[in-house]
C-alpha cells in the first residue's frame, strides 16, 4: 500500500510519487524473518522440515533477537520467528505473515527449535537489511531472500534452480517507482520543496492518511485500556492523575504515542501503519500530531493530514540518509524529527520555523542509540516526541540552536547531513560493541 503526492517540481507533472507505508503486525523485524521462511517453505512440495537456516545483517539480528512476535503469548527470538514463518506463514501477507499463528502452530515451531533443526547466522560486514532462509525437507532444498526492505523477496530457488517468475518476486520486477529511485528523489528536495508538495494532496491522498492514522489509533487505544507490555502509556497517565507530572500537549502526545508502541511490542495481534518499514516509526511520526490536533482542539482535519503527511516526509527523508536499520533509533530520531516539523506546521509555522524545529529535535537526540526491538521502546520513543513537540514549540517562539554549536549546520537538510555523517563515520564501532553486547546477554540468558 502506498499514498501519492501529485505536484509539478521544476516544470514538470511528478506522477503519483509514492512513500512506502503498509500495515505491519508486530515489529517488522521478525516478520521479515518469518517472511523469509515462509517464502521458501512455500516452494517445498513437504512441511517435514529436516532444517531451517536463516542467515542475517547485523542490524537485522539486533533488531529481532528480543522482541516478542504476535501470537506466541509473550515468546519471540529469531530462530522462533522463522520456525514460525516455516510452519505457517503465508508469503502473501507480507508483513502480517504471522497472522496465522496459533497455539497449535507455536507448538509445532517450538519443537523444530527443541530438535535442533533451526540454527540462525550473522552475515558479516554485511550493510543494509538482508534475510535469506534455506529449507531442507523430503530431499529438496529451497531458499528465500530479502534484501532492502522488509518485504522485499528478490530471490527464490529451488534445488538451486532459480523461480524466475515466482508471483512473490513481483515487486522486484516494478521498473517506473522503485524506492530506490523514489528515496533519490526525495533526498533531493529542500524542506520548501517538501513543504510545498503539501499543497497537491487530493482527497484520496488525504483518505489514504486518515487510514493509517486509524489504525495506529486503534493501537493507542488498546494500549492506554490494557497497559501491555512495559505499560509506558498507562504510567504516564496515573503520573497524571496524581499530579506528578502535568497534562500538555508534549504529554499527551507521549502518553499516545507510548501506548501504541507498547501494545505493537507486547504483540498484541492488531496492525500498525509501518514508515519506511518500521510499525514504531509510523506510529511516531503520527499519533503525536494526532495528539497535538485534538489537544488545541481546532478540529482543521485536513491540516492535521497534511501535517502527517509532512512528518512522513521528513522521517523518510532522514531515513533513507541513514539506512533502514542503523546504530541510531529511527523512531526517536527520524520520527521526533517529522513530528517537530509537523508540529510546527500544525500551528501554521513558516518554512524557516518549520527548519529550527528539526534543527533543535536533531540537537536534542542526535545519537540516541537502537539497542533492539522490545518494550523499553515504549519508553524511548515517548520521551523522545514528548521532546518534539517541546522543540517545535521552541521554534515557534523564535528558539532554535545556532549554526556551527556541535554538529548543526546552517539548515536543517546541512544538519541532517552532518547527522548521517555521525551516524556512518561515528556510530559503526559502538553498533558493533552494542550487538556483542546484546549476544552475551542472550547467551548469559540461556546459560542461567
Amino acid at each position: 500500500m502506498s499514498f501519492a503526492i501529485k505536484t509539478l517540481l521544476h516544470d514538470r507533472a511528478q506522477a503519483l510519487i509514492q512513500l512506502e507505508t503498509e500495515p505491519g503486525l508486530g515489529c517488522t523485524d521478525p516478520a521479515a524473518i518469518g517472511l523469509s521462511a515462509a517464502a521458501a517453505a512455500a516452494l517445498l512440495p513437504s512441511k517435514d522440515f529436516d532444517s531451517i537456516k536463516v542467515t542475517m545483517d547485523p542490524n537485522l539480528y539486533k533488531n529481532a533477537m528480543g522482541v516478542i512476535i504476535p501470537g506466541t503469548a509473550g515468546a519471540g527470538g529469531i530462530g522462533l520467528a522463522a520456525a514460525l514463518g516455516a510452519v505457517a506463514g503465508d508469503p502473501n501477507l507480507k508483513l502480517q505473515v504471522f497472522s496465522t499463528v496459533d497455539a497449535a502452530v507455536l507448538e509445532q515451531a517450538q519443537q523444530l527449535l527443541t530438535t535442533g533443526k533451526v540454527s540462525t547466522a550473522i552475515l558479516e560486514g554485511q550493510v543494509g537489511l538482508y534475510v535469506q532462509t534455506v529449507i531442507c525437507a523430503a530431499r529438496h532444498k529451497a531458499a528465500a531472500t530479502i534484501t532492502g526492505q522488509h518485504d522485499h523477496i528478490v530471490s527464490l530457488t529451488l534445488d538451486g534452480q532459480s523461480q524466475e517468475n515466482h508471483p512473490l518476486l513481483r515487486r522486484a520486477a516494478e521498473p517506473d517507482q522503485s524506492i530506490a529511485e523514489l528515496e533519490r528523489w526525495l533526498i533531493s528536495l529542500s524542506l520548501d520543496e517538501m513543504v510545498g508538495l503539501l499543497d497537491g494532496l487530493d482527497p484520496d491522498d488525504l483518505a489514504y492518511i486518515q487510514q493509517g492514522i486509524e489504525m495506529n489509533q486503534v493501537l493507542a487505544a488498546y494500549g492506554r485500556e490494557h497497559g501491555p507490555g512495559l505499560g509506558v502509556g498507562q504510567a504516564l497517565e496515573r503520573l497524571v492523575h496524581q499530579g506528578v507530572i502535568h497534562r500538555d500537549l508534549a504529554v499527551e502526545a507521549g502518553i499516545l504515542t507510548a501506548a501504541a508502541i507498547d501494545a505493537r511490542m507486547a504483540g498484541i495481534t492488531l496492525p500498525a501503519m509501518t514508515l519506511a518499514g518500521s510499525g514504531n516509526l509510523g506510529l511516531a511520526a503520527s499519533l503525536p500530531l494526532v495528539a497535538a490536533s485534538n489537544f488545541t482542539g481546532d478540529g482543521d482535519r485536513p491540516r492535521l493530514l497534511r501535517a502527517v503527511t509532512l512528518s512522513y516526509l521528513v522521517a523518510c527523508y532522514i531515513t533513507a540518509r541513514i539506512g533502514r536499520l542503523s546504530a541510531l533509533c529511527s523512531s526517536s530520531v527520524a520520527g521526533g524529527a517529522g513530528v517537530a516539523a509537523g508540529v510546527t506546521y500544525l500551528r501554521s509555522g513558516t518554512v524557516e520555523q518549520i527548519g529550527g524545529g528539526i534543527t533543535n529535535h536533531l540537537a536534542t537526540v542526535a545519537t540516541i542509540i537502537c539497542d533492539g526491538a522490545k518494550t523499553g521502546c515504549a519508553l524511548k520513543v515517548s520521551g523522545a516526541v514528548m521532546a518534539a513537540v517541546r522543540n517545535a514549540l521552541l521554534a515557534l517562539a523564535g528558539t532554535v540552536v545556532r549554526a556551527q554549536e556541535g554538529f548543526i549546520g546552517a539548515t536543517a537538510e546541512a544538519t541532517i547531513r552532518h547527522l548521517v555523517k555521525l551516524c556512518r563515520e561515528g556510530l559503526a564501532p559502538m553498533d558493533t560493541a552494542l550487538l556483542n553486547i546484546m549476544l552475551h546477554l542472550q547467551l548469559d540468558k540461556k546459560i542461567s
